[in-house]
């Protein structure tokens, strides 16, 4: 859509505000850099939990936008300053400094608008390319900086659908394709879920976190994460059982001619029999069926060695041909450097010493 985009100065850009969900939708899968944390949905979905959606798209004189942004506000008391996000985007032609600059120009007007501390975006840039090095030049010299904390991974494992799915399955690694036909012959099977699964899909989640030892956040929250994409036909679960009971899942979201595996669990019964294995591959199977051209296996290590937490992860989705790719990650532009401060420093570090108070205490009892 960007490619014949023809020069545009900041006086013929106008700024609409947009409240279409159809038409945000729309355009948005029309742009370079689309991704799903731009829908309209998953902006719906924040605003229950917490944030204040807005969309906006920019549009040159007698053209169709050429970007967009679905930015999230949350007040951090009811009348007091704003923290301002947005998630994986905006969506425009990153190889265009000229467009990337005035977006930058509006999202930054906004958040002084807004009275924020900070707007952070994180958009799936590649770093080590001439456009990923060109959009973090940009960025900092409008006065950005690279942030400390990444809402969303910085890295990915990625894969190419155009091979068909023979040549893609040649791809895996030996043992990948072995453990594949394993859970065929031990009798595993695959069956796409519903909205009727959120329950089993919860409970999956929250032994696979109790085994695992990562955090997850309450049964609701992920009931409306998920549910709410499942009924908009923008996710799909996929359940590995065994005679009948379910045994691992994976949450799949595709937007724009991409999907995303976001969540994955497993019961620790019939594990050796790779469940996840079959579940993989089934996933690759689905997201070409819906006309995807990349599978995205969503985190990766910051850094490709084996002490990194993420390395075991790693080496799983790289055995399905997935390969490494690195994101510009997050970057933040300041509003109010004190306000900055308190929140991403001091006011952290204060809740840790109140949680190793805590602990401590607890520990005497």
């Amino acid at each position: 859509m960007t490619q014949h985009q023809p020069e545009i100065s900041p006086e013929s850009v106008r700024e609409d505000q947009v409240t279409d969900a159809a038409a945000w939708n729309e355009v948005l899968a029309r742009l370079p850099a689309a991704h799903f944390l731009q829908t309209w949905e998953w902006g719906a979905f924040k605003s229950r939990h917490g944030w204040q959606p807005a969309r906006c798209w920019w549009i040159g004189k007698g053209a169709e936008p050429w970007g967009a942004a679905s930015i999230l506000t949350r007040r951090l008391t009811r009348w007091g300053p704003a923290v301002m996000y947005v998630p994986k985007g905006p969506a425009l032609d990153y190889a265009r400094t000229d467009l990337l600059e005035l977006a930058l120009s509006r999202l930054e007007a906004a958040a002084r608008q807004q009275g924020a501390l900070f707007i952070k975006l994180d958009p799936d840039v590649q770093r080590d390319t001439a456009q990923g090095q060109a959009a973090m030049e940009t960025l900092r010299q409008r006065g950005w900086r690279a942030s400390g904390e990444q809402i969303q991974f910085r890295n990915t494992m990625l894969l190419d659908l155009a091979p068909d799915a023979d040549r893609l399955l040649a791809g895996f690694k030996s043992k990948w394709r072995y453990n594949v036909r394993l859970a065929t012959r031990k009798g595993v099977t695959v069956r796409q879920g519903g909205v009727g699964d959120l329950p089993l899909l919860y409970d999956m989640y929250a032994e696979t976190s109790a085994r695992d030892g990562f955090v997850i956040r309450p049964v609701d929250y992920y009931r409306d994460a998920w549910g709410s994409f499942i009924e908009a036909g923008l996710a799909q679960p996929l359940i590995a059982e065994v005679e009948g009971d379910g045994v691992a899942m994976v949450i799949l979201f595709q937007f724009a001619g991409r999907a995303w595996y976001l969540y994955g669990a497993s019961r620790n019964a019939h594990r050796k029999k790779m469940p996840n294995h079959l579940l993989q591959w089934e996933a690759i199977r689905w997201a070409q069926a819906q006309g995807c051209y990349a599978y995205d296996m969503w985190g990766a290590p910051d850094v490709l060695e084996e002490s990194d937490p993420l390395w075991g992860v790693y080496r799983f989705k790289q055995g399905f041909g997935a390969r490494y790719v690195q994101h510009i990650g997050a970057w933040d532009y300041v509003v109010s450097p004190l306000g900055y401060w308190l929140y991403t420093t001091a006011i952290p570090r204060v809740l840790d010493v109140m949680r190793w108070a805590h602990w401590r205490l607890a520990g005497r009892r």
